[in-house]
């Protein structure tokens, strides 16, 4: 029998905050051994507490990315114990490797493991390490098909020994513990004292170096990820900050989609009822400007019916006490404030955090190899784009289950309901969604998810749940037996073709017993076939003439580009002769918009929120002509198609780019950006916003580019710059 040690996976190093000396203590036991006692999934949120003696494998270990990972970590001190390659045996990197995770919990004993390998191959591993019963288990990959993920859940859900992180998701990293379990920018980080749960990657190593200059640095950077289904949530993470004693404030970067950030939020304020002398816990919401009904890079970046806007995520958690900030630029002097308020030592924190560190240099030389610049190096990331079928397709596809279609009833009936089954994201499985009305105005406020297992599918009780609340529990027999046999067909097609949500409209006329089905609305996850090639038939069907080229173009180069609206601006809006006239004269329709080039969703989601923020007030009134996420690690290829998507537009008059350096150079993105500015001619000025790794390099590079190009460091220093280009000032040579 294999021991289950996850009740401590580590002796973690300790910061005494008071005496400033650094100790070894072991975890905290505050969470109960699920090795103990049998219990469910939530038992495992201690897992997460890793630290320096905490033992990691690499699934994948001895593939490129996965042996220049080891080889990092291991030098920051990561206590990698080996690997595993399917059906081999031997050793790489001077550790061993084994055929199978078994054969490495057996031997190896780890605690946790990282996995690397591409998305097709993803959810086999996953299931092989919950198997084997893995303390720790953490999911980087992109594009896992979403009813792999679900299937996945559904185990873990009967289980007590492992825990999952992510998938699409950095990883995690304790800064103190010298334990990295993904692929974050470890010149980033820094040991100190604030916990960091994020769903964005680029916005969390934004955040983790406000944290790091500010001379705060970090405990514990759990990131949740981007995708639909997170494997660790808020929640989990608040649990693990609430307990973990190196952990004296808490940061949350939360985005569109779901609904995580409220249950934080409740969960903050039933935290701050019961314990007298609370951490201080700040977030930064973002994707406030993204258009309705738009996956904005993340897959899971995307609003359901009754899931809240950022709007009222932001909403939620100031009202829960947290306080809230537009930019994560600005964590560091704001924790400073919240620390101090709650009378924190904030000077002893940060001579801890210090002497834990020994103040390394912060981006100012690299740790990872150049790559060669080439205009022609290739991209090998594609956009995944989820799939909407027509309303003629969707008609067809249902009736293939027995579920036959109507034109919407005239006059709309007094009765009508809205049925389907879509994701519970909370609940990390598939679930009925009901309401007892269609209309637009209440559906948002009376739509109800009923989660169901995976594997298992709706039981009989949760479909006479939900026929109850259709309010249908009391027609006539063959209705509801319609209704039933509706449900378990939508369920059919659902797990079949891998669909997100398949949903109809009810309705029951009065001269009728028969159940009368209208507006089919399916929408499918084309992970599974980008990824897996499952659905090639159903993906066929995708019809790309009502797409816009520029979109076309950029998913081809793996960009996620959207063309934003234009906003209504004061009568006061400059247009200079300066800017571009317009192809077309259409009245009304400003010139002087920003275009903006940014890698990682999570930061251009944010980019366009705070500019429009910032410039959309007069004098600048000007915003973001679009989303642009070039992805988390832009090539000078990437960035040229950028800027000539940026600039079909003819509402730009400045383009803005913002770039946080992780894995990804400075120093090579401003090369690329100088190689798109010749390639492409482009005609408008520049502002480049660089910071991170190598990010006096590339600033240099900019300097001597003899280009209309200006350079900042300073997000805000950089956006009023972009607000002044936007109305007719001139960009100086840099």
């Amino acid at each position: 029998m294999i021991l289950h040690r996850s009740h401590c996976l580590s002796r973690r190093l300790r910061v005494n905050v008071s005496s400033f000396r650094l100790s070894l203590r072991p975890c905290s036991a505050s969470f109960s051994s699920s090795s103990r006692r049998r219990g469910g999934y939530d038992d495992t949120i201690q897992n997460l507490q890793i630290g320096k003696d905490t033992r990691v494998i690499f699934q994948g270990f001895t593939g490129r990315q996965a042996t220049a990972n080891a080889k990092e970590s291991i030098e920051w001190g990561t206590n990698i114990v080996g690997g595993v390659k399917p059906g081999s045996a031997g050793e790489h990197l001077g550790l061993p490797v084994l055929p199978s995770v078994r054969a490495a919990m057996e031997q190896l004993r780890p605690d946790a493991t990282g996995i690397y390998v591409a998305a097709h191959q993803a959810a086999a591993a996953i299931e092989e390490a919950v198997e084997a019963e893995v303390p720790l288990i953490v999911a980087v990959a992109e594009h896992i098909p979403l009813h792999d993920i679900m299937r996945i859940h559904s185990m873990l859900a009967t289980q007590s020994r492992s825990r999952l992180v992510g998938a699409n998701a950095p990883g995690i990293i304790s800064a103190i513990g010298r334990c990295r379990i993904g692929f974050q920018p470890l010149p980033t980080f820094s040991p100190g004292h604030i916990g960091i749960v994020a769903k964005s990657g680029t916005l969390s190593y934004e955040t983790v170096g406000s944290l790091t200059r500010a001379g705060l640095g970090q405990s514990l950077c759990i990131g949740m990820g981007g995708d639909v289904i997170a494997g660790t949530n808020f929640v989990d993470a608040l649990k693990v900050f609430e307990k973990d004693e190196d952990t004296e404030a808490i940061i949350l970067v939360g985005e569109l989609g779901g609904t995580s950030e409220e249950e934080a939020a409740d969960w903050i304020k039933e935290y701050r009822r019961r314990v007298k002398d609370p951490k201080p816990i700040a977030a930064v919401i973002c994707g406030f400007q993204a258009p309705p009904g738009r996956i904005m890079g993340h897959a899971g970046a995307w609003t359901g019916i009754g899931e809240g806007t950022a709007e009222s995520k932001y909403k939620a958690l100031e009202n829960a006490g947290v306080t809230m900030v537009d930019h994560p630029a600005k964590f560091g002097g704001v924790m400073k404030n919240l620390l101090a308020k709650s009378g924190r030592n904030v000077k002893k924190i940060e001579q801890s955090a210090a002497q834990a560190q020994q103040r390394r240099s912060y981006h100012t030389a690299s740790r990872y190899p150049r790559r060669p610049l080439s205009a022609s190096t290739p991209t090998s990331a594609q956009q995944k784009r989820s799939l909407h079928l027509t309303a003629d397709q969707s008609t067809t596809l249902l009736k293939s289950y027995d579920i036959n279609t109507s034109p919407p009833p005239s006059p709309t009936p007094p009765s009508t309901h809205f049925l389907g089954i879509t994701v519970a994201r909370s609940a990390r499985s598939p679930c009925i969604i009901a309401a007892p009305t269609t209309n637009p105005s209440q559906l948002a406020h009376r739509v109800r998810r009923l989660p169901f297992d995976y594997r298992s599918g709706p039981s009989p009780s949760i479909i006479n749940d939900a026929i109850a609340y259709l309010q249908l529990d009391a027609a006539p027999p063959k209705p509801k037996a319609q209704t039933a046999q509706l449900i378990r067909a939508l369920w059919e097609l659902y797990r079949e073709k891998e669909a997100i949500t398949a949903t109809v409209s009810l309705a029951v006329p009065q001269e009728s017993d028969e159940v009368l089905v209208y507006d089919p609305y399916l929408f499918f996850d084309d992970a599974a076939f980008k990824s897996n090639k499952r659905q090639a038939a159903l993906h066929g069907l995708r019809d790309t003439s009502s797409i816009p080229p520029t979109e076309l173009e950029a998913e081809q180069s793996g960009i996620v580009f959207i063309p934003l609206e234009s906003p209504k601006f004061p009568g006061a809006t400059a247009q200079k002769d300066t800017q571009t006239p317009p192809a077309t004269p259409q009245e009304g329709e400003p010139r002087n918009l920003v275009g903006t080039l940014v890698n990682g969703a999570g930061l251009a989601m944010n980019t366009n929120d705070v500019l429009s923020l910032r410039l959309s007030p007069p004098p600048y009134s000007t915003a973001s002509a679009n989303f642009l996420d070039t992805g988390g690690k832009a090539t000078s290829q990437t960035i040229s198609t950028s800027f000539k998507l940026i600039l079909s537009d003819p509402r730009v008059s400045v383009v803005f780019v913002n770039i946080f350096g992780g894995l990804t150079l400075c120093d090579m993105i401003a090369e690329g950006i100088i190689l798109a500015f010749r390639e492409v001619g482009v005609d408008k000025p520049v502002v480049v916003r660089l910071r991170g790794t190598n990010e006096e390099k590339g600033q240099e590079i900019l300097r001597q580019a003899n280009l209309p190009i200006k350079a900042f460091d300073d997000f805000e220093e950089a956006v009023l710059e972009v607000g002044r280009l936007a109305n007719g000032g001139q960009a100086s040579q840099s």
